[in-house]
């Protein structure tokens, strides 16, 4: 592979609110012959995900912040292509958190090898990947959720949400997703089964379409969004009802903080728990979600959607898209072939 040329993105400049163009720049590179224990992995796909907002900012966080002209990193799985490591051959699938970038040589112990007769190669960045783990551990390890309780999940269509409310469904749950559009809350009910949806953009009162949605209330609430969904959430929550925490995309790109939830003395008369969590830190329960999933994917009670942008050139036209509502499912980047050698 001598003279092999990468192009990669890289942070230009640290975003104020919502990121723009002007934040990246595209740079090619030379791939360097992998050395001892490396190999030479071309990627085939790359994830976009809210959480990269967070590590454009420069602080203290679970993640190191991006630096400035380096390029960025995130999931990404590939194809090997060289290797002088034992234990990673050419030919074996890959993912890694290299992604951002056409080619990358790494120490072999950087990439994981996947199983593409299990799934396609781009679902583990999806529901096979990190977002599905997400969901996985959020609703049974923070929800505690029980076979049969009244389910709320916000941002519903998106990579996480899509496999909560399906979670949910094959442990008998009752379930209402809320999102951006007509056709998004169409595919909720008629393709993953949910029971009651809300498009939060025609709604109104997110608090009375809830109640609307679910008259007997919410036993666990998995927030993808904050703000105006968690107010309406915690409205509606049954007594001893939990909620998981995952993310809060409607606040990522606020410049000055916004007022909270006024509603927050109801998690005393109402005995509720609010827990946060970052998934990075529960990889214990890795084999329990590659078995389930498999499962609940052969019996036919999994399915994903994804919006796939094609070339490294439109990663961040991409990413830019996450926080406009852009993205039916995983939002992903083609970069280069699924088969590569």
């Amino acid at each position: 592979m001598e003279n092999q040329k990468s192009r990669e993105i890289r942070l230009k400049s640290r975003p104020s609110g919502m990121p723009t163009h002007e934040n990246f720049e595209l740079a090619e590179t030379s791939v360097p012959t992998p050395g001892p224990g490396q190999v030479l992995v071309r990627n085939a796909y790359m994830s976009v995900d809210p959480y990269m907002r967070g590590r454009m900012v420069d602080r203290k966080s679970y993640v190191p912040p991006f630096q400035i002209g380096e390029a960025l990193q995130g999931g990404a799985v590939g194809q090997v292509v060289a290797s002088n490591s034992p234990n990673v051959k050419v030919g074996d699938y890959v993912q890694s958190m290299l992604g951002w970038r056409e080619w990358f040589v790494a120490d072999a112990g950087a990439v994981q090898k996947i199983d593409v007769s299990a799934a396609p190669l781009q679902t583990f960045l999806g529901a096979m990947g990190m977002p599905g783990m997400t969901a996985y551990v959020g609703l049974l390890k923070m929800g505690e959720l029980k076979d049969g309780e009244r389910v709320f999940v916000s941002a519903a269509s998106g990579a996480v949400g899509q496999v909560v409310c399906q979670i949910a469904k094959a442990k008998g749950c009752y379930v209402v997703g809320s999102a951006g559009s007509d056709e998004k809350a169409a595919f909720l009910k008629n393709e993953l089964g949910v029971d009651a949806t809300i498009n939060y953009k025609t709604a109104g009162d997110l608090t009375a379409a809830l109640a609307k949605a679910a008259p007997e209330g919410i036993d666990v609430y998995f927030d993808n969004v904050g703000g105006g969904h968690l107010q309406a959430a915690i409205n509606n929550m049954r007594q001893f009802g939990r909620i998981a925490a995952c993310g809060m995309i409607e606040q990522y790109n606020d410049t000055t903080p916004r007022p909270g939830p006024n509603n927050l003395i109801m998690i005393v008369g109402l005995c509720l728990t609010i827990r946060g969590f970052i998934v990075s830190n529960h990889f214990d329960m890795l084999g329990d979600f590659l078995r389930d999933m498999t499962a609940w994917a052969k019996q036919g009670k999994m399915k994903w959607r994804e919006t796939v942008t094609d070339g490294i050139e439109h990663a961040p036209d991409a990413f830019i898209g996450l926080f406009k509502g852009e993205n039916f499912g995983k939002m992903l980047v083609r970069v280069g072939p699924d088969k590569a050698v």
